[in-house]
């Protein structure tokens, strides 16, 4: 079929997917020179309609041929071939980069994370204030104390935190943190707990060890995005089961469980990413029976547990397993240093044993340094009464962010006011689109994440945002609400004068 000047003749009894026909069509065209430097490719959803193609499916041919450096797009002009590529044609000796698109392995093509990407660069500028990063402001970490401990590492020429440690971490450090553990009603054995470089390895090694394409994973909706990504990377199918105001639906859970008997349920209980709900004990309870009753493994993700600024914490879902169903996660990096990568899992002594097969493919052990300034600031008292002091930190800047979205909020606006963890989950004024305020908001030098990161479905969670309030000052924290408040409000007019039915007054149909 011809579009345009394009030959293209798509053959669907081929394992070739179409984009990549349609992409190798074009890019020999041009090579052939049939195509010349500055010819403009049919609209994407014209050749679509041409071909009988899904329009994505030519957008990622486009893509393909960008990638390479064919062609270029430039809005308003279209898609052009690029005349550099007809010069490198006329060289003798044509040396050119691999096809690196081609060479990477469909693994790696999952993870799609350049508007996250893009949101931390941004916010890694020290003109920029922002609630988007996942982490603690620096300098509320307990610098001296680490320092004090990792120059007495250093001068007393201990050279044991240089050196190798076993892959589970060193046996002091675990049993270090079961005794942390049996504070919060776990009581388990240094032989099963296993030190992680950060408690995303342990969802990493979990999806590569308990997961094979096909199966089932139940997860919140909204969720870590992360996990979302390491599951479906084994070729995994995602559930999400609506979150509400005590957690987890646990009576939607039992609906898919009967349905689909899943292998795993990722689930966040305290002080959840991204809402900051707290899974309530009734809750908690239904789940640990569930698991009991479907023999459904839990991952219970505890990374914001410690930090809890109102009322009392509530029981593990760890310390409720009898049968060892639960496997849970936590880390350092949210209430010490993030740099540290260390975080931990507790869980059956067999899955210890698997999960340390293949982590010590992946990384041989985690940093034994770090291991040995963490042993010696649990064993000396000094995380706990440096979490007591997080506590009442990040209570005045949780209290400092929902106070500012109270004065400066547009009606229609709503949020949480988390009791633990490090986020506030708000609801943007109906018809506004927190895709097009991450922009609006970046003009003011504000930056959030928008909620659709984290949702399963596209579309989902446009008129949400996560607003960190951990990370920037008291003071930024203040005149960083009230300019992303001025961006919505800014948009609300903006899709005023645009609506051209807004002054048309609606009559019911009955």
């Amino acid at each position: 079929m011809e579009v345009i000047g394009i030959k293209i003749a798509i053959d669907k009894n081929i394992n070739t997917p179409i984009y990549l026909q349609i992409f190798e069509q074009i890019r020999g065209q041009i090579l052939r020179g049939e195509l010349m430097p500055g010819f403009k490719l049919p609209p994407e959803r014209k050749l679509a309609d041409s071909l009988g193609v899904n329009r994505s499916t030519v957008l990622n041919a486009y893509r393909e041929l960008k990638a390479e450096g064919f062609v270029e797009s430039k809005v308003g002009n279209g898609t052009i071939v690029l005349a550099c590529i007809q010069e490198e044609i006329n060289k003798t000796n044509e040396f050119s980069e691999p096809t690196w698109n081609h060479i990477f392995s469909q693994y790696s093509a999952g993870f799609d994370s350049h508007m996250v990407k893009d949101l931390l660069a941004l916010a890694s500028r020290k003109d920029v204030i922002s609630f988007a990063t996942g982490i603690a402001a620096p300098e509320s970490g307990p610098i001296e104390a680490l320092e004090g401990i990792e120059r007495d590492i250093i001068e007393n020429r201990n050279f044991r935190p240089l050196l190798h440690s076993p892959t589970e971490g060193f046996v002091t450090l675990r049993s270090a943190i079961s005794g942390l553990m049996h504070k919060r009603g776990v009581y388990c054995s240094h032989e099963e707990v296993m030190i992680l470089s950060g408690s995303q390895q342990g969802i990493d090694i979990a999806a590569r060890v308990l997961l094979d394409p096909g199966d089932i994973v139940v997860a919140e909706e909204p969720t870590f995005f992360p996990a979302v990504q390491a599951f479906k990377a084994t070729g995994a199918r995602i559930m999400g089961v609506p979150v509400d105001e005590n957690g987890m639906r646990i009576d939607d859970l039992e609906q898919l469980l009967q349905r689909y008997r899943p292998k795993l349920i990722y689930t966040m209980p305290s002080f959840h990413n991204p809402s900051g709900v707290d899974m309530d004990l009734a809750r908690r309870r239904r789940l640990i029976e569930l698991a009991n009753r479907y023999r459904i493994l839990i991952m219970e993700d505890d990374a914001y547990g410690d930090l809890c600024y109102e009322g009392h914490q509530l029981p593990l879902l760890k310390s409720m397993d009898g049968s060892g169903y639960v496997i849970y996660i936590s880390t350092f990096s949210k209430n010490v240093y993030s740099g540290l990568r260390l975080g931990w899992m507790v869980a059956h002594k067999k899955v210890v044993t698997r999960f340390a097969q293949v982590k010590q493919i992946m990384d041989l052990h985690s940093s034994s340094l770090s291991q040995a300034i963490i042993e010696k600031f649990i064993l000396n008292g000094g995380i706990e009464k440096h979490i007591s002091k997080l506590c009442k930190d990040y209570k005045y800047k949780r209290d400092a962010m929902c106070d500012a979205l109270s004065r400066f909020a547009p009606a229609g606006m709503t949020w949480t006011r988390p009791k633990g963890g490090y986020y506030v989950w708000c609801n943007l004024p109906e018809g506004i689109s927190a895709t097009d305020l991450v922009s609006k908001a970046a003009e003011k030098k504000v930056v959030f994440v928008p909620g659709t990161s984290f949702y399963l479905s596209s579309g989902q969670g446009d008129n949400q945002i996560r607003l960190n309030f951990t990370y920037a000052s008291l003071s930024d924290i203040a005149v960083g609400v009230r300019y992303l408040c001025e961006a919505i409000k800014e948009l609300t007019e903006s899709s005023k004068k645009n609506d051209p039915y807004m002054d048309i007054e609606i009559n019911p149909i009955v």
